[in-house]
């Protein structure tokens, strides 16, 4: 029995995270009422450590994974020094921060109890600070922080669990009717598209298996672009993800592929196998097996720690058992890549002995700094354009950026381009073309789901085919789907406001909303107007409101509230009902009115 059994309240803190977690997607603060351990006695609080940044939402990792600097929000320290009577609860956060970074020290180090004590520590520190302390930041700062010391405990007690066996060196060839159905398709219907995506894979698997080797992982992983791509560099998915990996662009990001206006390294073989690689490390750190892994790298390490920890069985033992539950395209993923296994350790039986793979690629670099078509250098080179292309997918529209970039090149061509660079045309990029899709709607289908579909906003369909505000389609409507990348903007009809701002100074009982109401806009349009991150408005505070349309264009009649008036005396004194007035002025029986304000009457 391991020390976590010693704590019962762990224990139920434990299981009541998992639940919160799975169904809120860990998309919002834990806020919980109790505490989560009994407090030990105080101890020394370790040194302040600089100030965080905000908090990964990625759960959960093992120690080796963990994030380096993953914090949260600290608003008390960008928006300046905090009143006299907020510094004592100040310095008690600081203090329980410096003793969450120590817990990450040691969860890094895999000392997983003694991380577990600083997170004992730092929320009996928390627990200090005055629940009737009306500074808004300090109040902030310390439900980040419970959350934070919450969710690294989750992670703690989940790496302890999934990490369970597998090594980096073992894949499990297996042979089921899931497997042997893929091999159907693959010497059936997808015959030709699995020869032609093998025969591709002569001029990158070489290096990938290198690169697998030294990270000490199993070189079958070198099959996983088959599957994905077809070993074609510039694939892309209807979900947005690129290149010969599929990676969408935040998980590309996240591993270090960069992409501009020139260059999108999620294209690049070199970069994008460095970035694959570090993520299934990552993964495998995380799930220890090799199926659950893949199944993570194709759907998500989310999606499939919702659906393990939907389960009450052993799911790392066997991973079928985890099968079914999964998205239909993921559970078909491991199958297609045990079934590519399983062709290509047998390639006399399936007729691919005698097949001849492409070279492998063979270039040499050359550093230029000059912004031009691949044809001006394939012209200066006097080498073929498609063979640069081949070279450099990276770039989008085959434009080298006008910056240092390295150019890969055939071999012998580098030296005297970096010589003669002064010789090849500067080219000017040309606006990105309009690319349309076009769908047509079906019985029960929502815009929600079309927008998936195709990896674009509700929005950008909805200004592509006019739609109102409520987005209505109807069943076979043909929609224009302006595709990702495409730059296309739908022509807009809507004119421009002509309104000039009215300016208006908070008073109490002021809010955003009833502002909003009262001007005829809406509360972001305000935020937007006033460069306000928040809601929170003080007295005296002046605002520049853009007036709605109904506001500015209303023709009615105004009146300056004077002092001593109500809603009841003006709207008896302009003939009006009260009822009347209220609506009028967007109002409601408790609603304030002030000296000064202008309000409508008849």
């Amino acid at each position: 029995m391991n020390s976590f059994s010693h704590h019962p309240t762990r224990i139920i803190v434990f299981f009541c995270l998992i639940g919160i977690f799975v169904l809120t997607g860990c998309s919002r603060s834990v806020r919980p009422t109790t505490r989560l351990y009994k407090p030990k006695a105080p101890v020394e609080a370790p040194k302040q450590v600089a100030s965080p940044s905000v908090v990964s939402a990625k759960i959960p990792q093992g120690p080796q994974s963990a994030p380096k600097n993953e914090t949260f929000v600290n608003e008390r320290m960008t928006n300046g020094a905090l009143k006299a009577s907020s510094n004592a609860s100040g310095e008690t956060l600081d203090d329980a921060l410096a003793f969450c970074e120590l817990a990450q020290e040691y969860w890094e180090n895999g000392e997983l109890e003694d991380a577990l004590d600083a997170l004992d520590q730092a929320y009996s520190l928390i627990l200090r600070v005055d629940d009737n302390i009306e500074d808004v930041h300090v109040i902030q700062e310390r439900e980040d922080l419970r959350f934070l010391i919450a969710k690294r405990i989750l992670e703690i007690h989940a790496s302890r669990q999934t990490v369970a066996n597998g090594t980096h060196e073992e894949i499990p060839i297996i042979m089921n009717s899931h497997v042997q159905s893929e091999i159907n398709k693959f010497t059936g219907v997808e015959k030709e598209f699995f020869r032609n995506a093998y025969i591709r894979s002569g001029r990158y698997r070489d290096y990938i298996v290198g690169e697998l080797k030294k990270e000490g992982m199993p070189e079958e992983l070198s099959w996983l672009p088959l599957i994905e791509s077809g070993f074609k560099t510039r694939a892309m998915s209807p979900a947005r993800a690129l290149g010969m990996w599929q990676f969408i662009p935040s998980t590309g990001y996240k591993y270090g592929l960069s992409r501009n206006e020139y260059i999108d390294e999620r294209m690049d073989p070199a970069k994008a196998t460095a970035a694959a690689i570090a993520y299934m490390k990552e993964l495998h750190n995380m799930f220890g097996d090799w199926m659950t892994v893949l199944a993570a790298y194709n759907c998500g390490e989310g999606r499939v720690l919702r659906t393990i920890n939907s389960q009450n069985v052993n799911y790392l033992d066997n991973f079928w058992d985890l099968y079914k539950k999964l998205p239909r395209e993921t559970a078909r993923y491991v199958p297609r890549f045990l079934a590519t296994l399983h062709i290509i350790k047998n390639k006399a039986q399936f007729g691919l002995d005698t097949v001849r793979l492409a070279p492998p690629m063979s270039y040499d670099v050359a550093k230029i700094n000059r912004r031009s078509h691949l044809k001006n250098f394939a012209t200066a080179m006097n080498v073929s354009e498609d063979t640069l292309k081949i070279l450099n997918p990276e770039l989008r529209q085959q434009i080298t950026p006008n910056q240092p970039y390295f150019l890969k090149v055939p071999w012998g061509k580098a030296a005297w381009l970096e010589s003669n660079i002064h010789t090849v045309a500067v080219s000017v990029p040309k606006p990105p073309k309009k690319k349309l899709a076009h769908h047509k709607v079906r019985r029960g289908q929502h815009i929600t789901a079309i927008a998936r579909r195709y990896g674009v906003s509700i929005r950008t369909i909805a200004r592509a085919n006019n739609l109102n505000r409520r987005y209505t389609i109807h069943p076979g409507q043909v929609l224009k789907i302006p595709l990702a990348g495409s730059g296309y903007v739908a022509k807009t009809t809507k004119p421009k406001s002509t309104y000039k701002p009215i300016t208006h100074r908070v008073r109490k009982g002021d809010s955003l909303w009833n502002l909003a109401r009262r001007y005829g806009t809406t509360t972001r349009t305000i935020q937007r107007a006033n460069k306000m991150r928040g809601t929170t408005l003080k007295i005296g505070q002046k605002l520049s409101i853009p007036a709605g349309r109904s506001y500015a264009k209303s023709g009615k009649k105004t009146y300056r509230v004077r002092k001593g008036d109500t809603p009841f005396t003006i709207a008896k004194r302009s003939g009006m009902s009260l009822g009347r007035f209220l609506r009028l002025n967007k109002m409601s029986k408790r609603s304030k009115i002030y000296p000064g304000q202008k309000v409508y009457v008849e």
